[in-house]
């Protein structure tokens, strides 16, 4: 069975885009893809989820000039569908970035799409090694899941990838908490009991400073933390509750 890759074309160029199909073909891989739209408020990003994330995906590829990958809207949303992609196939799921007309230094990137390879050149040799490559065992210290529902809000899933959480928080810059739950991983919970909830926390890191709620309810790795947001996040802090001395606090840059 062919290998399947996902091409994320950032200028709606109809020529380039069946160029890359044709040349994926010809290296033996099965693409299928889309044409980028910027609407964070709609979380047009999220249209990508299904395909992106099928268990039969087994790489990633963004293609655009350069200057597109400095774009604040555009490196936002492909971080949240960067999320979306490790919590389904893992932290070690293959992306890159394929720009033209400028360079892109990975270095400056938002966090989860910092394991990216930039391939100026040669995108489908690069695919086709990258797809079939083998990949170690996936042991993140924490879970980290985007749930964008239209209609009902962005939700963020937060929990331990390893040892349990005692209780859970969830911070955001340039954006807010405006609802939260407990529950089983991977799916909103409709209700929840919510042990000694917080909301209206300030946690300053460096520049920046979070709006944070959270529980004290203890999390184990198939129990998760979820938070509704009220817009598209520059960045998120979160962990287990911080008014414990061996707290496990995170931060993932998403601008």
């Amino acid at each position: 069975m062919k290998k399947r890759i996902f091409l994320t074309m950032l200028d709606k160029d109809e020529g380039l885009a069946k160029l890359m199909f044709q040349e994926m073909v010809r290296y033996g891989l099965e693409p299928g893809g889309h044409f980028w739209v910027d609407d964070l408020p709609n979380m047009a990003w999220s249209g990508a989820i299904p395909e992106l994330c099928d268990p039969a995906c087994a790489c990633w590829a963004v293609i655009g000039q350069a200057g597109r990958f400095a774009e604040k809207a555009t490196r936002q949303g492909l971080s949240y569908l960067a999320l979306a992609a490790q919590a389904a196939h893992g932290h070690g799921f293959p992306i890159l970035l394929s720009p033209s007309g400028g360079k892109v230094d990975a270095a400056s990137l938002p966090t989860p799409l910092g394991g990216a390879e930039v391939v100026p050149s040669g995108l489908g040799v690069k695919a086709v090694a990258k797809a079939n490559a083998p990949r170690g065992a996936d042991r993140p210290e924490y879970r980290l899941n985007p749930h964008p529902l239209p209609g009902l809000g962005f939700w963020l899933e937060v929990g331990p990838g390893g040892d349990p959480w005692k209780g859970a928080m969830l911070g955001a810059a340039g954006a807010e908490p405006d609802a939260h739950g407990v529950g089983p991983a991977g799916s909103i919970p409709q209700t929840s009991t919510l042990h000694y909830p917080v909301r209206g926390m300030k946690l300053a890191l460096g520049e920046r400073e979070f709006d944070a709620w959270g529980v004290k309810n203890d999390l184990s790795v198939a129990e998760s933390y979820f938070v509704r947001l009220t817009a598209a996040p520059e960045a998120i802090v979160f962990g287990s509750f911080p008014d414990e001395d061996d707290a496990s606090v995170f931060t993932v840059q998403l601008a």
